[in-house]
């Protein structure tokens, strides 16, 4: 029987292949609006269930049967807006956050995570500031988690970009500010997002399972579960970094690009998906959800930031008017 041969895995683009600094992914970039409004959301990665839709595009196989597809259920609690952050071009020339607005009724579950002023004066600041002086204007915004199930009270804090121009930007931050946001002012059906999150931890692992190099022969000199070479004869004091190691393996920062809402579901409905023990390793849904097509980085519970799509792909979207049905529950 001839030996089965299967090639090492694993991009050469992710690297290092270290663990992420935090559970709160990082976005480098944000996308471009010119509605003045807030350009992402985040939410608490429930599960995976089945979804149908009877497919109508014409070029597809499938068109008119009934096409059953994974879909990913994100629970998103409304999101609160803490400060207003005004940046401006500092004597380096370089673009610095130079003032910052915090709202004056912060949800007291905030403590848990940074201090709270106690007197932010917000009106007098907002009137004391010439929007002319400045180059970009972002808002930090929080997370609720103590209006889920997770067990969890301490919020996530992090930034966030907004849609318009400077005025526009100017406008709606301020009346938002304090403010609770659902998913549904952000985000509606079939709707293109990128995904930002952490993968599932696997801890220190082999290159036979981090890259998938091939076991060698029972008669091998030295291992096994090892790299045939680790390099030429020449460099013998220096590996290159691309010999498959043993090494950290999941927990990293990955984004996904393009995955489609098929449909956001508000918190009355979504509570009728609840199993009466609850989701497994999950607990109940208590508010909004969005249906994810296909899967997402990390597992339950975990912290997911979905952001509009950067360089949107719109044969990826299904047609108009299209009735997403959940098959399945958990």
């Amino acid at each position: 029987m001839p030996k089965k041969k299967f090639p090492r895995t694993g991009s050469l683009q992710f690297w290092p292949r270290k663990r992420s600094k935090s559970i709160i992914p990082r976005v480098r970039a944000y996308p471009e609006l010119k509605e003045a409004k807030l350009t992402g959301f985040a939410g608490y990665k429930v599960g995976m269930i089945q979804a149908s839709f009877t497919e109508s595009r014409k070029t597809s196989p499938y068109k008119g049967q009934d096409v059953v597809i994974p879909v990913t259920i994100v629970e998103c609690p409304p999101i609160r807006i803490y400060s207003i952050r005004l940046y401006a071009i500092n004597e380096d020339n370089n673009v610095v956050v130079t003032k910052e607005i915090v709202a004056d009724n912060i949800d007291k579950t905030m403590k848990r995570t940074l201090p709270i002023p106690k007197s932010p004066k917000t009106k007098e600041l907002i009137d004391s500031i010439n929007i002319d002086d400045y180059e970009d204007i972002r808002v930090n915004v929080y997370t609720q988690p103590k209006l889920t199930s997770l067990g969890k009270k301490k919020p996530e804090l992090f930034e966030m970009a907004l849609g318009g121009n400077k005025n526009d930007k100017w406008e709606y931050a301020k009346s938002i500010l304090g403010k609770e946001i659902p998913v549904s002012d952000i985000f509606k059906d079939n709707e293109l997002v990128d995904v930002h999150a952490v993968t599932t931890g696997k801890g220190f692992q082999g290159p036979v399972k981090r890259f998938g190099v091939a076991i060698r022969f029972h008669k091998s000199e030295k291992t096994k579960r090892g790299p045939g070479s680790l390099g030429s004869w020449d460099m013998r004091g220096k590996k290159s970094w691309t010999v498959a190691h043993a090494g950290q393996m999941g927990f990293h920062l990955r984004t996904d690009i393009n995955k489609l809402i098929l449909k956001v579901i508000k918190s009355n409905e979504a509570k009728e998906l609840n199993p009466k023990s609850g989701i497994r390793n999950y607990g109940l849904i208590k508010n909004d959800i969005i249906l994810m097509k296909g899967s997402l980085p990390g597992p339950k519970k975990r912290f997911v930031k979905f952001f509009t799509a950067r360089r949107p792909n719109d044969k990826l979207l299904i047609p108009a008017n299209t009735n997403v049905e959940v098959l399945a529950n958990f």
